[in-house]
């Protein structure tokens, strides 16, 4: 049985009966026979139908963000400003698409020799509830570019988000059952990767879930793009732009309610400027609204679930045990609900709690550090690579510290954020592969080599 239910209320929104193993075989047969005649469609053919799936989400967005409200306690604004970030990505790929598969002509001694990407067949996509939307659409869109079909195991929190999906899939006039929902809970999925007729796996998760996927994939020698766990560091040098820095820290701290991968998780910053940023982000946490996500002004909503707020809550108070000070939050608030309170810690080290394990919630980490050398060397020291941060106004300087930093992307004076045209991904311990960009529609293609001679002498 699959349940959802709403954390802001702790009420069970609707339960789901798991399919059978007979269910299951049948829905993996016609989705191959759908990925195979959807293959056989030239480029031009499929491009259009992503444009239609993107139109359906923007018809729908106002029925559909509420899902994702109801069973993750996402606040409405940010379910809505979700459901055009894929509208943008469907409709990015559906003009990006020829570019991104065009034959790669390469000269040799042949006649012609040349690179061609063709469809590697089904993949499963294991998704997590954070971004119920978006993180099935950033992969399920270079995925059906490239020809192939798309099951979908999303997080079992998510059920009514994961079966919406499908439907718009459907509706829009894609083969049959080319983009499937699987609502099997997680001790079914080892099967389901086995499986002859699924060829490749994407994961977005925890790094000791993504440990487990990779075993099982990698033991029936299938393809894997992972995407997992962040402790991304956001460092602010003397010369930032300190208001600037301090809004963008608090919004990429808090936004989701700080349940994101790339979300900032340790603020390092120049001691000469530390005061006054901490200062700053005091006042831009004081603004934040906790509540119903339903509500007008509600900034933050519940956590996904009681026990991971339990489980931030225990990093929070050990980091205060090792020695952090505590300038707000970290507390639970009465009532019903996984709701907790936006929680700032400041004087931490890299050897406490917070510093050492990702911290998926909304409670931000504050490092002070000498200099730039130092920065780098506190962010790197971590087993993460995700993403990083980078504030200063010295362009040159932040070229050259960016290339330092052991991560998948840097995003100098910005919030990290996945990006349609940029690939995405990490390093260490938050994965490998890439998501989005032309690196992520060739992810799941066979480069395959075409060489025709004879051989020019």
């Amino acid at each position: 049985m699959i349940a959802s239910c709403n954390p802001a209320t702790g009420q069970t929104i609707r339960r789901y009966e798991e399919p059978t193993e007979a269910a299951v075989d049948a829905a993996l047969s016609a989705a191959g026979a759908a990925q195979r005649e959807w293959a056989a469609r030239s480029l031009s053919e499929r491009l259009p139908l992503l444009r239609r799936a993107a139109s359906l989400l923007r018809q729908r967005k106002e029925e559909l963000a509420p899902q994702a409200s109801l069973e993750m306690g996402k606040p409405l604004t940010e379910a809505l400003a979700e459901l055009e970030k894929c509208v943008w990505c469907l409709e990015f790929y559906a003009d990006a698409g020829p570019d991104f598969l065009r034959e790669d002509i390469v000269p040799t001694a042949a006649a012609d020799s040349r690179v061609v990407y063709e469809p590697l067949g089904l993949v499963l996509a294991i998704m997590p509830w954070n971004y119920p939307f978006w993180q099935v659409i950033r992969a399920v869109a270079p995925i059906l570019v490239g020809g192939n079909g798309l099951v979908l195991k999303h997080a079992s929190n998510v059920p009514g988000c994961s079966l919406a999906i499908e439907s718009v899939f459907a509706d829009a006039g894609f083969p049959a059952g080319l983009v499937t929902t699987l609502l099997v809970g997680a001790g079914r999925v080892a099967g389901v990767i086995g499986d002859r007729r699924i060829a490749a796996v994407t994961f977005t998760g925890s790094t000791p879930a993504g440990r487990s996927i990779a075993a099982e994939a990698g033991r029936a020698l299938k393809k894997q793009v992972l995407e997992l766990g962040g402790s991304d560091p956001f460092i602010v040098l003397a010369d930032a732009d300190i208001s600037s820095a301090a809004k963008a820290a608090v919004r990429s701290r808090f936004q989701n309610t700080g349940q994101s991968c790339i979300a900032a998780k340790r603020f390092i910053v120049q001691a000469e400027v530390a005061d006054d940023f901490v200062d700053a982000v005091l006042a831009e946490v004081d603004r934040l609204v906790v509540g119903d996500p339903f509500a007008e002004g509600v900034t933050q909503g519940p956590m996904a679930r009681t026990n991971l707020r339990d489980e931030l809550d225990a990093q929070v108070q050990a980091s205060v045990c090792e020695g952090a000070r505590l300038l707000r939050g970290g507390k639970s608030l009465p009532g019903p609900g996984a709701f907790y309170t936006p929680t700032v810690l400041d004087a931490v080290t890299p050897e406490m709690t917070v510093a050492r394990e990702e911290t998926f919630g909304p409670a931000a980490a504050i490092l002070r550090t000498r200099d730039a050398a130092e920065a780098v060397r506190i962010a790197n020291g971590t087993s993460f690579g995700l993403g990083a941060a980078l504030w200063t106004t010295d362009h040159d300087r932040a070229a050259a510290l960016a290339r330092q930093l052991e991560v998948g992307a840097v995003f100098v004076n910005g919030v990290v954020a996945s990006d349609p045209r940029l690939p995405f991904g990490g390093v260490k311990e938050s994965g490998y592969g890439r998501e989005l960009g032309v690196l992520g529609v060739r992810e799941f293609t066979n480069a395959k080599t075409i060489w025709t001679g004879p051989a020019r002498l």
